[in-house]
């Protein structure tokens, strides 16, 4: 037994006696030109474009029939349409509209946050307000200016994701 213990920890301090190539900290990252996701604001989205955005993301749901809330919401996070379609679970009425908040919010898909939370860089945890860190928010960029946002929720988040980018695909 004692030899056993022996040679596991021996094992164990050639396998750490290696050199660690030094890592960075996010602080000590270099610093960029250009600011990341800059998108200039634009005029909001109005009532009868939501619907249509709504609609390009029902129609791509329906199509796989998958059950989805699709949110639709200004530059500054405010709710200017929402749908769900039937027998979609209840917690994704909440989530589609986080979803479009944050991604509106902070300009950048929530599938951004969903990465950064994944790669270890829980610091996004500490935002406010904090992000959703699902796949399934966009911005929406017409003419290159940003418009709004768009959030769904019902399914895994790549398959929300899908939904979203249905309606964002229509948009120039």
């Amino acid at each position: 037994m004692r030899a056993i213990f022996g040679l596991a920890i021996g094992l164990a301090l050639i396998a750490g006696s290696g050199a660690r190539a030094e890592t960075p900290l996010p602080s000590q990252a270099p610093v960029p030109e250009q600011m990341p996701f800059y998108i200039p604001y634009g005029q909001p989205v109005d009532l009868a474009k939501a619907k249509q955005l709504a609609a390009a993301a029902e129609a791509e749901a329906t199509k796989h029939n998958w059950k989805m809330a699709i949110s639709v919401v200004d530059p500054s996070g405010d709710l200017v349409f929402y749908e769900k379609i039937d027998d979609t679970q209840l917690a994704s009425v909440i989530v589609s509209q986080k979803k479009a908040r944050i991604a509106a919010l902070y300009r950048r898909p929530t599938a951004v946050f969903y990465d950064a939370m994944e790669t270890g860089h829980p610091s996004v945890a500490t935002l406010d307000p904090v992000p959703v860190g699902s796949p399934g928010g966009f911005p929406l960029v017409e003419n290159g200016k940003m418009i709004g946002a768009i959030g769904c929720s019902g399914g895994a988040g790549v398959q929300d994701a899908v939904v979203c980018k249905a309606a964002v695909d229509t948009l120039h």
